[in-house]
């Protein structure tokens, strides 16, 4: 796990230096940007999932992940989680959960972190965390000094999660077929989307919900791979 231990580090010391700055970053500088981050992320997510060869596995895994997260409260709950670890710290950031959220998503939906932990996983390398964890070191530098302390602290479950598919490969000890990747990615591009939409303060979209998603799409595609062998 040391392509998610060097990012879980970078992504601290980005949000440190983005706290020092937030007090320099005026209002409107803040709003041009989220406007920024907003589009990129949009774009982003687009591109992510444009690569999309099962869209009605894809459907069904985001409704299904959706009805599950909704039913498990994943945004309420992680917002509470947030406002404990807020009121923890003795923080007077009113925007400490969002930060939370936001950069957990922003650091691991991408499709960086799904291949570079099944590479590091296999044992292979980590070149392509280290790199993501260059890219996020900047963008925690930005998201840190508009969002403050909850960004910061989005090191946790970037463990959690980069570092659970890194294990779980790891303990699998077989290759995980290229469709899953793909289709990981894909439902992982569409919450950006979502989250895009959050950034650019056009719709709020619970887009935690949607996590389970990702845990569908693979049940899917394997089961997709697999049923055929057994007929």
């Amino acid at each position: 796990m040391t392509g998610t231990l060097i990012n879980a580090g970078t992504v601290v010391a980005g949000s440190a230096i983005g706290m020092i700055l937030k007090n320099k970053l005026s209002v409107k500088y803040e709003t041009v940007y989220f406007q920024i981050v907003g589009l990129f992320t949009l774009i982003l997510g687009i591109k992510m999932s444009l690569n999309m060869s099962s869209p009605l596995l894809v459907v069904l895994s985001l409704v299904a992940g959706g009805f599950a997260g909704t039913r498990l409260k994943l945004e309420e709950n992680t917002e509470h989680l947030g406002n404990r670890l807020k009121s923890f710290l003795k923080s007077e950031n009113d925007r400490f959960a969002e930060g939370l959220t936001t950069g957990f998503l922003l650091f691991c939906m991408g499709s960086m972190t799904v291949i570079g932990a099944i590479e590091e996983g296999f044992g292979k390398t980590s070149d392509l965390l280290i790199t993501k964890s260059v890219m996020d070191f900047f963008s925690a530098i930005m998201l840190a000094s508009a969002l403050g302390a909850g960004v910061l602290f989005s090191f946790i479950p970037l463990i959690v999660f980069q570092g659970g598919i890194t294990a779980l490969v790891s303990i699998a000890g077989r290759d995980i077929p290229t469709e899953i990747t793909s289709e990981i990615t894909v439902v992982g591009g569409i919450m950006l989307v979502g989250l895009s939409f959050n950034l650019l303060k056009i719709k709020n979209i619970p887009v935690i919900n949607m996590l389970p998603a990702l845990i569908f799409i693979c049940v899917g595609i394997w089961l997709k791979l697999v049923l055929p062998l057994t007929n």
